[in-house]
């Protein structure tokens, strides 16, 4: 009866393997999202209407019924299961883009919690419409502009970082170190520029940004 069994030994290599497929999967659920999130924001760019026009044409999918429920379990699935990745494997990273990789999942990890549960109390508790001005309140109430710029500028930063950090890793067989880490430290200058840009845009650099009255109880 125990030779039949299953070792413990090769449970985990196994449910590792499993783990980083899934992982993966997710991942590219996630990122479809986020980049078009990321490019709905650089609607701001041109104007608060141009931003909540495309946002509001992009909620038609990303808020449709089927799609919604299958988003939020993969942010929830990336989250536990990147943590899990971090606190197993720290030990073993080595080099700049492996601890990169794991830092920046982390925040990420950080970032989809905090945003998401803002988002449902915005959603459910408070009855607002959670768009731009949702995100930007924080940036234009004092205090608060002292966690929100640092916040959204490291999430954009953290989304292409952990990406740079995927690609110097599959890359690996494929193309020269030396142009993997071109191909790397360009994503990372990429990530800088958008959420420097994207800070500045809803903190109010390009144009006047006025919160209304009823995005202000958030803070209150």
């Amino acid at each position: 009866m125990r030779d039949n069994m299953i070792n413990p030994r090769f449970l985990t290599p196994w449910t590792d393997a499993v783990l980083h497929k899934a992982h993966r999967v997710s991942a590219i659920i996630i990122g479809v999202y986020v980049l078009a999130h990321l490019i709905n924001h650089l609607f701001a760019l041109d104007s608060v209407s141009a931003h909540i026009h495309m946002m509001e044409t992009l909620r038609h999918v990303y808020r449709n019924a089927l799609v919604e429920p299958v988003l939020w379990t993969a942010v929830a699935f990336q989250g536990a299961s990147g943590l899990y990745f971090i606190k197993r494997r720290w030990g073993e990273r080595a080099g700049f883009f492996d601890r990169l990789q794991a830092l920046s999942g982390a925040y990420l990890a950080f970032f989809l919690v905090v945003h998401l549960a803002a988002i449902i109390f915005g959603r459910v508790a408070l009855k607002l419409d959670t768009n731009f001005y949702y995100a930007a309140a924080g940036m234009h109430i004092a205090p608060f502009q002292m966690f929100f710029f640092p916040y959204y500028f490291l999430a954009v930063f953290a989304f292409f970082a952990h990406i740079a950090c995927a690609m110097h890793w599959l890359l690996r067989e494929r193309i020269s170190e030396t142009m993997r880490n071109t191909v790397a430290f360009t994503l990372l200058a990429t990530g800088i520029a958008v959420s420097t840009l994207l800070v500045l845009a809803f903190g109010g650099a390009f144009y006047t940004v006025t919160i209304p009255s009823q995005y202000h109880v958030t803070y209150q």
